[in-house]
């Protein structure tokens, strides 16, 4: 039987393409919410399924730095609920990063699959993140946030829906209320957004454990739990092979790296690599203390983050899973940024942060030069409390942008893509201009920011946008002092930049001036922008591999027109990437 399910399956993982219909249905049940909000516009999702004690065993391919961490929620939810606290019916809201959470503005949704017994044997759970979910500033984004209760909805277990129950006036107080007992704090600027995604997202995790269910009653449920054994049998081997070829490959047995936030941070690590077990101690020792800022990263993230680096240089195609980090142990200090104190603020952590942590890991295994290395986290919005401290009515817009990725021993690096940690999309121009008081004037390739060498890294790009109303707009940024360094004699990519044109006003604001003024807002900034004000973003580019002349073997043929390297990314393969796990 177990022959018949793998042949079955087409040469793909049968519960791989389950999460991959559960992300097409979250994707259709937004639109026909019509939200049209953050998590469709971009991607910025992620399904995945669950063994009964918590473990990851297939998912979707959508944004690592979720699906490497949704396994810490998922088993907070069984040793806080357990057994008996769980039934049928039932389905699970989570985003403390104590509760294995990644950031506040992203929302686990969790559903357990009972069997015939009225145990649970698997989860479907699904990630998204939220537009508005309150705090101190629209979006939920706040690059100046010092604790985590100015960063939003803080939501550790709570049953949603309970024995089938819907429960909203509970859900309302902790999306609306809670946030807004906070001094400076307001609830979700944009509840009904808000509800209709979670309300998506847990149409979605049905629509996995229906499927499930299905795979189930096909093959019975012996022979699906024996298959995902072998799933995550077959990562472990893939990634103990893969630890003894890089020990092989290198003549050592230990791998170190260090890289630093803008802020000066160190991000240390040592990989000790045992080549006769095939396993690793990732030991971060070294790394900067607790920041009094957002940079933190909850431990589940740097997780993450360790588990796509892994998968990324097996040689073979298997699902991302848990058997990739069973060969190793993870040392994290206790108090250090990457190990953070319950109450501190971790919004930039998951998605600046993790980014760092990437580009070490890979810099450590000598894989790849360093990409963009952040997420560019723009957000802006309006509403929230006014003067008199009454809630208004607003909304809030979140997006990530593109940047270069690093090069490798026998690859450019690619232009104007979303790298690592992130695999969003942008939203696109006609919903932002439609939905938002917005003019998109530029989104295009910076050429020229790619780092040089044998293999050069890809140019980051500019995106310009001016704004038709007064509004509140933040940027939560990296690598705008430290760029995206190069390897084996590459150059570094260039360093991002983030630009106000702002208008002369002097009435009111006493501009002695009458033409706009550019102002550098640094990596992190939130500022209230004027109607016709702009800002320009520039992403870094990724660092070069290799002396310029050396060693190349990609055809000059192929290189981009703005730099090294061949045009990808399309959303088309996108689709096939998906669809080929």
């Amino acid at each position: 039987m177990l022959g018949t399910f793998h042949r079955n399956a087409s040469s793909k993982c049968r519960v791989c393409q389950v999460q991959c219909q559960c992300g097409t249905s979250l994707v259709s049940e937004l639109t026909s919410r019509s939200t049209w909000h953050t998590p469709p516009a971009h991607s910025s999702f992620s399904c995945a399924i669950f063994a009964p004690n918590g473990d990851l065993i297939a998912n979707a391919p959508h944004l690592p730095v979720h699906l490497g961490s949704m396994s810490f929620a998922v088993r907070y939810q069984i040793e806080t609920l357990g057994q008996g606290g769980l039934h049928k019916g039932d389905v699970l809201l989570s985003n403390h990063p104590v509760a294995g959470g990644s950031h506040l503005p992203d929302i686990t949704c969790i559903t357990p699959v009972f069997g015939q017994d009225g145990k649970f044997i698997f989860f479907t759970a699904s990630r998204g993140h939220h537009a508005d979910i309150g705090g101190i500033l629209p979006g939920s984004m706040p690059p100046t946030s010092k604790t985590i209760f100015e960063e939003g909805a803080q939501i550790k277990s709570f049953k949603v829906v309970s024995r089938g129950a819907y429960q909203r006036d509970e859900l309302v107080r902790l999306l609306v209320d809670e946030p807004a007992q906070y001094e400076g704090c307001s609830g979700t600027r944009c509840l009904s957004d808000v509800e209709s995604d979670l309300q998506a997202q847990i149409a979605a995790n049905n629509k996995g454990a229906n499927l499930i269910k299905l795979l189930i009653e096909e093959y019975t449920l012996p022979v699906v739990l024996e298959y995902m054994h072998h799933i995550r049998d077959n990562a472990e081997l893939a990634v103990r092979n893969l630890l003894r070829r890089v020990a092989k490959r290198m003549g050592k047995t230990e791998l170190n790296a260090i890289d630093y936030l803008d802020d000066g941070t160190p991000i240390q690590l040592k990989v000790q690599i045992d080549e006769d077990k095939g396993s690793a101690v990732f030991d971060f020792a070294g790394t900067g203390p607790e920041i009094f800022g957002n940079l933190n990263a909850p431990v589940s993230v740097t997780y993450s983050a360790i588990i796509y680096c892994l998968r990324a240089m097996v040689d073979q195609d298997i699902p991302l899973n848990q058997g990739c980090l069973t060969p190793v142990e993870i040392k994290l200090p206790p108090g250090c940024c990457l190990n953070p104190s319950d109450t501190a603020a971790v919004v930039g952590g998951n998605v600046c942060t993790s980014q760092r942590v990437t580009d070490v890991v890979l810099r450590a295994f000598e894989a790849a030069a360093a990409s963009q290395g952040d997420c560019n986290n723009l957000t802006f919005g309006n509403g929230g409390r006014n003067e008199a401290g009454e809630a208004v009515e607003g909304f809030g817009y979140y997006e990530t942008i593109a940047g270069g990725s690093g090069a490798g021993p026998t690859w450019d690096g690619t232009s104007g893509v979303h790298t690592h940690m992130t695999n969003t999309r942008i939203t696109d121009p006609e919903i932002l201009e439609r939905r938002y008081p917005t003019i998109l004037h530029r989104f295009e390739i910076r050429k020229g920011s790619g780092g040089e060498g044998a293999y050069t890294g890809g140019c980051g790009v500019i995106r310009e946008i001016e704004f038709l109303e007064p509004i509140q707009c933040s940027i939560l940024s990296e690598r705008r002092v430290y760029a995206p360094y190069g390897l084996a004699g590459g150059a570094s990519g260039s360093r991002g930049r983030n630009l106000w044109i702002k208008q002369a006003r002097p009435e009111q604001d006493g501009d002695s001036g009458l033409k706009p003024r550019t102002i550098n807002l640094g990596g992190k900034a939130t500022v209230k922008m004027g109607r016709g004000d702009r800002i320009i973003i520039e992403t870094p580019g990724g660092g070069g591999w290799g002396k310029v002349g050396e060693g190349r073997k990609v055809e000059d043929g192929k290189k981009a027109a703005f730099g090294r390297g061949d045009a990808r990314g399309s959303e088309a393969e996108r689709r096939g990437a998906q669809e080929g796990v």
